[in-house]
């Protein structure tokens, strides 16, 4: 790449899709901000790529403010690239089961909500300002429950993720007024810390016979944040092996 580094700011970034992403844009010399509940990774600290990283809970409407200023007054930053919206929050209940529609306590619909749609649409608000400075992408991370019931996903996150696919055409039209592309990834299967353990029981109904890797769905983010899909916005990708065809 030539000239100044291009910037990135990735949320959910310190493990599964978030950790994967962040090593993509860093092998060809993107800045990325990483941002997580959690510190910097152990074996990350030593990473020149992880020497940006702002610790919040973006599950809380009040840390989102916090966490919106203080990454804008990051040196440097003044212009944002790339906006990954990945933080996401799939709970079930005490039993173990899918938080549904008939149980669970409202409340916690409200939290899904807050973290898997609230928050990126108020990081997009935002950074709004500094991603048209930058003529920039924003990416949300949907996924296949938001288009099918699944036997794994609740009620609360499917539905979550719904409306962020939604919301992710909504936004595609009002952010190309200021230069700025919105696509969303959509992955399926993926072998993360949020996978169920009854996954594998699912191979059979994917086509590609395998599950998917957190390196597939970050491809196919930096796909959308690159120059090589510069007249794509409006889009969901399925990062799903062909699951979503069923």
């Amino acid at each position: 790449m030539s000239g100044e580094p291009r910037t990135v700011l990735l949320t959910g970034a310190s493990r599964g899709i978030g950790h994967a992403t962040v090593r993509r844009f860093s092998e060809v010399g993107w800045r990325v901000i990483t941002s997580s509940r959690e510190g910097v990774p152990p074996e990350c600290k030593r990473d020149p790529n992880w020497t940006h990283h702002v610790t919040a809970d973006l599950a809380d409407a009040a840390s989102v403010e916090r966490f919106v200023d203080e990454v804008n007054g990051i040196p440097g930053g003044q212009a944002l690239h790339a906006l990954i919206n990945n933080a996401g929050v799939s709970p079930k209940t005490p039993f173990k089961e899918r938080l549904g529609c008939l149980n669970g306590d409202l409340d916690e619909w409200r939290d899904v909500f807050q973290l898997n749609f609230f928050t990126p649409l108020s990081l997009a608000r935002g950074f709004a300002a500094a991603l048209a400075r930058g003529k920039g992408a924003i990416v949300n991370v949907t996924s296949i429950a938001g288009h099918a019931v699944h036997p794994f996903a609740g009620s609360a996150y499917s539905t979550s993720k719904a409306a962020l696919s939604a919301l992710t055409r909504e936004m595609a039209v009002e952010f190309a007024q200021l230069g700025v592309r919105v696509n969303a990834v959509a992955p399926g299967e993926i072998e993360t810390a949020m996978l169920s353990p009854e996954t594998e029981v699912l191979i059979p109904r994917i086509p590609l016979h395998r599950l998917g890797t957190p390196e597939d769905v970050a491809s196919t983010i930096f796909y959308l944040c690159s120059a090589e899909s510069g007249y794509v916005t409006g889009t969901e990708i399925f990062v799903t092996g062909g699951q979503h065809l069923y």
